[in-house]
């Protein structure tokens, strides 16, 4: 409990020498201008420019600097900014990060700014994506733009295969994916799920009753039966020469295979709409289209991603941050994202457009954003993710059977969830 409640005082001290050192001449330049300092990663740092012009004009007295961040390296450089005391006033945070920064003491609890709001809505946000922001009953976040993972899928193939709607649950899907191995031409497959990536293997698992992880986020829950089915599902694909054993660095271009016919399903996010609309030859605009995951018996679950916008607990100037966290969470103003990055919004409101609302397309994104669930709220996630790949490519080449691979991946996280266990014990006074 002592060490971390000296982590939690650290931080304190760090947000109390900020103010302490900056004090009014930091907040505010000679002129009086307020500037918020607003680090924003990859593409939404070049968009959300545009955006903040316009909050600039109807706030006189406060200027937004944008830093653009690359996201190779963005985790890296936040924490070495905690921990030199130079954090920017707010920033755009990956959903899966906020549980670790939460932890450290780095980001300031915003339930008392929302309760006071009047253009933030929680029940108008889909409660998967604003469950992320939630860590031990206190809201750290709020959704900037969601992320979520449908099937792809050529509906000429499965029209071909003898199917006239998209599969709704584990055992229709598998049906459905035997039936397009078996149609006659060249060497193809029914799906593609790149070894190189966790996220297939992760959205079985998040479909199933039980916890990835067990008694808090303390050891690794793989070995649960949910777990096991999900991977022997996920191994069957290949086991039966459903989907080719590679990474999709290996396959010389999704979208043209995809077009081909080499696949018929792929699950992938909302990026590759525009993809795929503008790879694809015009003939073929047609024969492709998105659904819901399926489930073990019906509606499926999906990931909660995306990304949300953060105040840092040393910023001065939280009062400024939370009014550019409101403008940016307006519904109008998400729309005009989600015109400028292709990012789909996380309020239901922001879907009443004729644009995104008419996209036959982003309608199965929709449906799933109301079935979404967020991964285990632990700093030392990503971390148990990537164990979870490297296991499941090793069992997907034969290396290892269900059961072998859910306990390596219970060992593996047990070992990476050892410090956490250490740090509940003490606060327990275990």
């Amino acid at each position: 409990m002592a060490g971390a409640r000296s982590t939690r005082l650290g931080a304190r001290w760090l947000a109390v020498a900020a103010l302490v050192c900056c004090g009014a001449s930091c907040s505010r330049p000679a002129s009086g201008e307020i500037v918020l300092q607003f680090w924003a990663m990859g593409r939404e740092g070049e968009v959300v420019a545009e955006l903040t012009r316009a909050f600039e004009a109807s706030h006189p007295g406060i200027r937004v600097k944008v830093q653009q961040i690359p996201w190779q390296g963005a985790h890296e450089k936040l924490l070495t900014a905690f921990v030199g005391d130079a954090t920017p006033d707010l920033a755009q945070l990956g959903n899966t990060w906020i549980p670790e920064f939460a932890s450290l003491g780095a980001l300031s609890a915003l339930d008392p700014a929302v309760a006071a709001s009047t253009v933030i809505e929680p029940k108008d946000y889909f409660p998967g994506i604003w469950d992320t922001n939630v860590i031990e009953g206190r809201l750290f976040g709020v959704p900037w733009y969601v992320d979520t993972r449908v099937l792809f899928y050529r509906r000429d193939l499965l029209a071909q295969a003898g199917f006239s709607h998209p599969p709704k649950s584990w055992g229709e899907w598998m049906e459905m994916l035997v039936a397009i191995k078996r149609l006659p031409g060249a060497e193809h497959y029914s799906i593609l799920v790149p070894l190189n990536e966790f996220e297939p293997l992760l959205l079985l698992g998040l479909q199933q009753e039980e916890p990835l992880l067990r008694e808090g986020g303390r050891w690794g829950n793989f070995r649960s039966p949910g777990f096991r089915r999900a991977l022997g599902f996920y191994l069957e694909l290949f086991d039966r020469e459903l989907a080719p054993r590679a990474t999709n660095t290996q396959i010389a271009n999704v979208w043209n295979e995809f077009g081909r016919g080499y696949f018929a399903f792929y699950i992938t996010g909302p990026w590759n709409i525009g993809e795929f609309k503008r790879r694809l030859p015009p003939e073929l605009q047609g024969s492709w289209m998105t659904a819901p995951l399926p489930g073990p018996e019906g509606a499926g679950l999906s990931n909660a991603g995306g990304s949300s916008l953060v105040v840092f607990a040393g910023s001065p100037r939280k009062e400024a941050a939370w009014k550019l966290i409101e403008y940016l969470s307006r519904p109008e103003v998400q729309r005009r994202f989600y015109e400028l990055s292709g990012n789909l919004p996380p309020r239901r409101s922001s879907w009443d457009d004729p644009v995104l609302g008419g996209d036959i397309h982003a309608a199965a994104f929709r449906e799933q954003l109301e079935r979404v669930e967020p991964t285990p709220k632990v700093p030392e996630w990503e971390r148990i993710a990537t164990e979870m790949r490297i296991v499941a490519e090793q069992a997907a080449h034969g290396g290892l059977s269900v059961d072998a691979a859910a306990a390596e991946l219970d060992a593996r996280a047990d070992r990476i969830l050892e410090k956490r266990r250490w740090i509940l014990a003490r606060e327990a006074g275990e």
